[in-house]
């Protein structure tokens, strides 16, 4: 994955800039480490790097860059949770790093980088100009001879189709499992090696494995002294120390806790120590060229007067609830590049809302007319917005949320709307939010773009996120819904910002049985009201419950939630329509809002990366579409007839003479194939059944991006609406078809 495009940069073209690094020899030497379950085969061996099976550590390096103009440049890289940032180069278009960061890399873990270059000013913020996105588990299993690439910049602040500003050289390549060894080693020896000779003596290893906090260990000294001194001179060397710490470790776990960090270990898991280790001694020795400790680009790009102000007002970047200081920096993790972004907001109106929501003296401006005040403001704007004359406002709006509005998804060009409300509203393109799962009702989506915190019951809501004093899901619903069934219930909240698209939608299948209009204030649904305990945000504020009834999930509320300077809540269905997940629902005008789902209790189980990241206070950025969850009653098995007990009344294996081939397709197409499983599916037939072997499909991971998945065995398929499992295991094996066999005969419980 790449924004823009790459071009391979051969040897010869930087031969003439620097000598070949030391990253450029290991490219030649990847090596690629297992997983424990194939610990039998040995501990590290050569392949080609293969993404689905990867876990180890990437070198990646930023060379250089080719702007458009002078300027003194700096470039950020964020991946997961972590951001680093380059030295600021001289004063010149063709800025030269030269910097490296080891990162952790693994399959199901953050593997997008975004790598974001600055004009830089020392007084202020820095200003973006140009971004990449790089899949980095793409980049190492892609097979080229050179050993850099060139990425296009893309402008931040348009979408056109010609908006490169620059190009960036950088490479990726893998760190061989034996070399994180040594290098571990000689890191560990230095911190005992007092008299800094290399080796250590008896005392220095006795320190050191009193430093590992492994009891066990301690009364081993001797003895492990004795095994790492393979050569008989009383010291262990940095080649033996490397030696003792992979093959102990593998036997009889050494190391039990970081001394670094102090983090315990697994001790069941050899490679993910040795990577913990390295990347931990790596940030503490200062050996990187890129410096670390940021959360976001944009805490990775400000200046030191900006720090200073920062610094003035107490502030500070983290994760958490937004209340005091920590509300002046909103950041939320992005669950489709599993990155930590920032929210955009105006430091000024950051510094009203704490004086108003998080303050007695703002609680009591409220009950002193404030509040009719922010409803009267709120309706004035809402009504501009709907006025041709706020047309003017839509480039500034664009402008000031550039890289947060994909234009390139909107239905229509900027030129189509006629008033700033009508591009608030937006549509999207048909196929720009995805539903995942759409065939299976069982598994709910996500109602909006928006930043989701998602709680096994509003109990738990209340101890990481809603501060109010009097929220309850009964004061949530109001009176004329019968909310006894949703006590205690999963509670999803979808808070959307003024940038996102705002139309929701069905995060279920079902029918519409109620409506329920419940009138009240227009407060911000903002994290900093929200995180205040002197506001009621979600029980006072102007809202629509709508009660769905599903095969699933039982009963489903959907509360629509206006806020400031929403003028309006809008629906596109009615009482008593049957709808699906995935159709939408309505829209909110000009303004923040929110829609919250609340479920029965033990109805769904909600996805788990959605749950710890909200456990910590977490916000994340979901779209449309996304998995939310499953239905409790598909995970029990409740409807479905035993698998095992079904059985075929002849013995017949696929491949056999009894088999007759009904369909081969000659490509890998999974969409093609998909459909035609479901067309099978669906011509009901009681006198045979479908067996499908080495199937490609689609398949929804529970963190809400699609991967393809290969299932080697066998798939049974029932008349309609009776049964469809999978028999067999799954397989390593791809195949560029599928056979579909009918067996002649029928299938019997």
């Amino acid at each position: 994955m790449g924004h823009g495009n790459s071009k391979g940069i051969s040897e010869q073209d930087l031969a003439k800039e620097e000598e070949p690094s030391r990253i450029t020899r290991l490219k030649n030497k990847l090596h690629l480490h297992r997983h424990r379950r194939h610990a039998n085969i040995g501990s590290a061996y050569k392949a080609l790097i293969d993404a689905d099976d990867f876990a180890g550590i990437a070198i990646l390096t930023l060379k250089r860059a080719e702007m458009e103009f002078k300027d003194k440049w700096m470039a950020c890289v964020s991946l997961g949770e972590q951001t680093f940032r380059t030295e600021i180069s001289d004063h010149t278009d063709k800025p030269v790093w030269n910097s490296e960061k080891k990162l952790l890399l693994e399959k199901n873990g953050a593997h997008i980088a975004r790598i974001s270059v600055f004009e830089t000013n020392r007084l202020s913020s820095s200003n973006i100009v140009g971004y990449c996105e790089i899949d980095l588990l793409e980049f190492i299993t892609q097979d080229s001879d050179s050993d850099f690439k060139v990425f296009d910049l893309l402008n931040p602040s348009t979408s056109s189709s010609d908006r490169s500003v620059g190009s960036i050289f950088l490479s990726c390549s893998v760190e061989d499992p034996s070399e994180t060894e040594k290098r571990l080693a000689r890191r560990i020896l230095s911190i005992v090696d007092y008299n800094e000779d290399g080796k250590l003596s008896f005392t220095e290893f006795s320190d050191l494995i009193n430093a590992f906090g492994n009891q066990q260990a301690a009364t081993k000294k001797e003895e492990l002294f004795k095994a790492a001194d393979k050569n008989g001179d009383d010291v262990v060397s940095m080649d033996e120390l490397a030696d003792l710490l992979a093959i102990q470790q593998a036997k009889e776990p050494l190391i039990n806790c970081c001394p670094v960090c102090g983090e315990i270990l697994e001790v069941s898991d050899t490679l993910n120590t040795m990577i913990h280790l390295t990347l931990c001694f790596d940030e503490g020795t200062g050996n990187q060229v890129m410096t670390g400790g940021f959360l976001t680009d944009k805490q990775a790009s400000s200046g030191w007067m900006f720090k200073l102000s920062e610094w003035a007002h107490f502030s500070s970047y983290d994760i958490g609830l937004n209340s005091g200081a920590s509300a002046s920096h909103i950041v939320v993790f992005d669950r489709r590049t599993k990155r930590l972004v920032e929210e955009l907001i105006n430091g000024k109106i950051v510094l009203s809302m704490r004086a108003i929501y998080q303050s007695k003296f703002g609680l009591g401006l409220m009950d002193t007319g404030a509040k009719e005040l922010l409803q009267s403001i709120s309706e004035k704007q809402g009504r501009r917005m709907s006025s041709t004359e706020s047309t003017k406002d839509i480039p500034k709006f664009v402008e000031s949320f550039k890289d947060q509005i994909n234009l390139a998804e909107v239905k229509y060009p900027l030129e189509h709307f006629k008033t700033f409300n009508e591009f608030f509203i937006r549509e999207l393109k048909p196929g720009a939010r995805p539903i995942a799962c759409m065939e299976r009702d069982d598994v709910a989506v996500c109602a909006a773009d928006s930043r989701l915190m998602a709680f096994k019951s509003a109990d738990e809501s209340l101890r990481f996120w809603i501060k109010g004093r009097k929220f309850s899901i009964q004061g949530l619903l109001g009176q004329d819904v019968s909310s006894s069934a949703f006590i205690d219930g999963p509670l999803v909240i979808f808070r959307l910002a003024p940038q996102d698209y705002h139309r929701f939608h069905f995060p279920v299948s079902g029918t519409i049985e109620q409506f329920v209009n419940i009138p009240g204030c227009l407060y911000t649904v903002n994290p900093i009201a929200v995180n205040s305990k002197y506001c009621n945000v979600f029980t006072e504020n102007k809202r629509v419950v709508s009660i769905i009834s599903t095969a699933d999930f039982g009963k489903v509320a959907f509360v629509a939630i206006g806020a400031t300077m929403v003028g309006s809540i809008s629906f596109s269905k009615e009482k008593g329509d049957h709808v699906r997940k995935g159709d939408e629902f309505g829209y909110f005008s000009f303004g923040g809002s929110t829609v919250i789902c609340v479920f029965e209790k033990g109805a769904i189980e909600i996805d788990e990366d959605l749950l710890s990241n909200s456990a910590r206070s977490l916000e994340t950025l979901v779209y449309v579409g996304m998995t939310l969850g499953v239905s409790t009653k598909k995970l029990s098995g409740n409807g479905l007839p035993n698998l095992e007990s079904c059985n075929l009344d002849r013995d017949v294996s696929v491949g056999s003479k009894e088999c007759t081939l009904h369909d081969q397709m000659d490509s890998a197409d999974v969409n093609q194939e998909r459909e035609k499983v479901n067309q099978l599916l669906r011509e009901s037939s009681t006198s045979h059944a479908i067996v499908c072997d080495n199937l490609q499909k689609i398949h929804a991971r529970r963190d809400g991006n699609l991967e393809k998945l290969v299932v080697q065995g066998i798939y049974l398929a029932m008349p309609q609406r009776e049964c469809f499992g999978m028999l067999g295991l799954n397989g390593v094996d791809k195949t560029p078809f599928i056979d579909m066999v009918i067996i002649q005969g029928s299938l019997s419980l």
